[in-house]
């Protein structure tokens, strides 16, 4: 099989040009997979669907046989643009001006799959024969959604399967400001929870003949609020609890409503699990409230790869290209390492985030070509 070069920012370019809003791949896992195969990949495509959810297509794609296997995972898709006329471009234009690449994706991680996918061909044409492993790639069209039929389904395939990953990065923009500064190898957790207080309506001139659930509901975020959860660790910030919304639809002054509602979510390190916390949230409402409703959505669990041989690999690769030490850290919202975290090792670098879900969505087409080399480092030091 020939091998091609591919250029990563060409690549980024076509995969934007692709309206793959999640969870629809638009023709970015065609064009992904259409690169491999060429190039002696054995691609497998995955579209998995829920008997309440979307159906979502992935692609897991692998060349070599032996062992360990070094897997790239990643998403092509993409949040919505938004109002059009608050971009200056079409967001799917994949346009360069001033040496930045513009559109939906160009950081939340169309660039850095088209980084990976460049450096792992162009590392097969220069070491076919000293491949001591596997390389491969899981790329999935449903990180911004559900992430239901996505990564988590697909990893379950895997298992089924006996395919085992041994090492897993993953190409979520991790860096703050500048690459170079942010490995990811853990993440908090994240729950939300919903409350609904009832009570019983009436006049506020005669507060006797009712009861009011605002009270109850206040009194009840006021002790979910104010506990301080846990000082942080090492690897974790301090784990928080945020209030999002308050809710009553009372639409005068001079009644008493039946209910009031409150959304929450709690960002958590591996001090807690959402077990734990999910108690807590009980015990609380239990004695505040005589009648309510809690629902918790669990959105995943924190999670945190000790550093290793990785990590170690990834830090001496981006000191090499960029001449900078990155940290260790844990910050930042979930990703589909939660999931990884349960199969594999697993670490996150990709591109800066500053624009990442923003209007003209944009990125250095120098970082572009510096991710794609510190990735092609990664490989060769990873296999040597």
């Amino acid at each position: 099989m020939i091998n091609q070069q591919i250029d990563p920012v060409k690549l980024s370019q076509s995969l934007i040009k692709c309206k793959s809003v999640t969870p629809d791949q638009a023709g970015a896992l065609d064009l992904i997979q259409e690169i491999l195969e060429k190039n002696g990949f054995h691609c497998t495509r995955l579209p998995f669907k829920g008997e309440n959810s979307s159906e979502v297509d992935n692609l897991y794609a692998t060349r070599g046989e032996k062992k360990p296997n070094l897997c790239f995972a990643g998403h092509i898709d993409v949040v919505p643009p938004g109002k059009l006329e608050k971009w200056e471009d079409d967001p799917f234009s994949g346009k360069i001006k001033d040496n930045f690449l513009y559109g939906r994706g160009a950081t939340d991680m169309k660039s850095a799959v088209a980084s990976f996918i460049s450096a792992s061909i162009e590392y097969i044409s220069n070491k076919e024969k000293n491949l001591n492993g596997t390389l491969s790639f899981l790329i999935t069209s449903d990180e911004e959604g559900p992430a239901i039929n996505g990564t988590k389904k697909v990893l379950q395939w895997l298992n089924k399967n006996n395919i085992k990953i041994d090492d897993c990065i993953i190409g979520e923009p991790t860096n703050p400001n500048k690459l170079g500064e942010m490995i990811k190898i853990g993440r908090r957790g994240s729950l939300t929870g919903n409350l609904v207080f009832f009570g019983k309506e009436g006049h506020v001139a005669y507060p006797e003949n009712a009861e009011n659930p605002i009270t109850q509901l206040i009194n009840t975020l006021k002790i979910l609020n104010e506990k301080k959860l846990d000082e942080g660790n090492r690897f974790f910030q301090p784990s928080n609890l945020e209030i999002t919304t308050i809710d009553v639809n009372n639409m005068v002054t001079n009644m008493i409503p039946e209910s009031a509602s409150a959304s929450f979510n709690i960002r958590f390190n591996d001090e807690h699990t959402s077990e734990s916390l999910i108690k807590w949230i009980k015990e609380v409402c239990n004695q505040t409230a005589k009648n309510h409703k809690l629902n918790i959505i669990v959105n995943g669990e924190s999670f945190f790869s000790k550093p290793g041989k990785l990590s170690e690999i990834m830090i001496k690769s981006i000191n090499d290209e960029l001449g900078v030490e990155p940290i260790l850290s844990t910050n930042g919202g979930t990703s589909d390492g939660r999931f990884i975290k349960d199969f594999s090792n697993v670490a996150e670098f990709g591109l800066v985030g500053k624009t990442m879900h923003k209007f003209n969505e944009n990125i250095s087409i120098d970082d572009i070509r510096s991710l794609t080399k510190i990735y092609y480092n990664i490989i060769e030091k990873y296999f040597n």
